[in-house]
């Protein structure tokens, strides 16, 4: 039963990806092409929200010292540069992912904080991340997972480079459960994102690609019946602003 209900989930994700501005599989080249205004455009259209969520996942840590994290999608380094800063438990981080010039902006924010010696970026592909199997204390991803072609195998990877005990952390945008702020959820990211992100970036489409993504994305228990199909225990969702983001955990046995 859960191998059919994860391939139907997979198929379903499969389906909602042909209308997109940008296929999945190629979104990396969409990001490179807004790097220059993407941090700008994430504080904007989130009024702030983005950072202090990037904040809070220092809050689902492990109970454990001297952690070593692996931040996928990274980007710009937020995540990595967060907790680096904020939390001295994590000795090191490493962050990957496929578009170089967003890495290149991520690697001038950590050189001008100073933070060389505890955090380094790299280009690699989610689906085949080139670290040994029981690498990482913490795997994290931040609007991330929704921009994959297969989530199931991203999260399988991630389950593999973690150590036994090891705990995956993934926030992500959701769709709350509650009507009244759903439907103006939608009418923001249906209308007001992609228009104020085309003003600023120049890039109408890949807006339109963000709201889509978001909207299609299965969030909830779906997600964390996929993590669990993936191999993780203790799953949980923890709802951010009334379920418009969200942060995952869960954890290798």
């Amino acid at each position: 039963m859960g191998q059919y209900y994860n391939i139907n989930i997979n198929k379903m994700i499969s389906a909602q990806q042909t209308n997109l501005p940008y296929a999945k599989a190629e979104s990396w080249k969409m990001f490179n092409a807004i790097s220059p205004r993407y941090d700008f455009l994430n504080h904007l259209l989130s009024f702030g929200l983005d950072a202090k969520w990037r904040d809070q996942l220092a809050a689902f840590l492990p109970d454990k010292e001297h952690l070593d994290v692996l931040d996928i999608a990274t980007g710009t380094a937020d995540v990595l540069l967060s907790l680096a800063k904020n939390n001295p438990r994590v000795t090191f981080g490493t962050g990957v992912d496929m578009a170089e010039k967003m890495l290149d902006i991520g690697r001038k924010k950590i050189h001008e904080q100073k933070l060389d010696n505890r955090i380094k970026l790299q280009a690699a592909d989610a689906n085949l991340l080139p670290f040994g199997d029981y690498s990482f204390d913490v795997a994290t991803i931040a609007f991330g997972i929704r921009n994959v072609e297969y989530p199931t195998r991203v999260l399988r990877e991630m389950h593999r480079v973690l150590h036994r005990g090891g705990r995956a952390l993934i926030l992500e945008f959701s769709m709350p459960k509650n009507a009244l702020v759903r439907f103006g959820h939608l009418m923001y990211l249906r209308m007001f994102v992609p228009a104020i992100g085309f003003l600023v970036s120049g890039h109408y489409r890949a807006y339109k690609y963000l709201n889509q993504t978001i909207e299609s994305f299965p969030s909830g228990q779906v997600f964390c019946n996929l993590m669990k199909e993936a191999g993780f225990q203790n799953v949980k969702a923890n709802p951010l602003l009334l379920g418009v983001a969200s942060i995952y955990q869960g954890d290798k046995p």
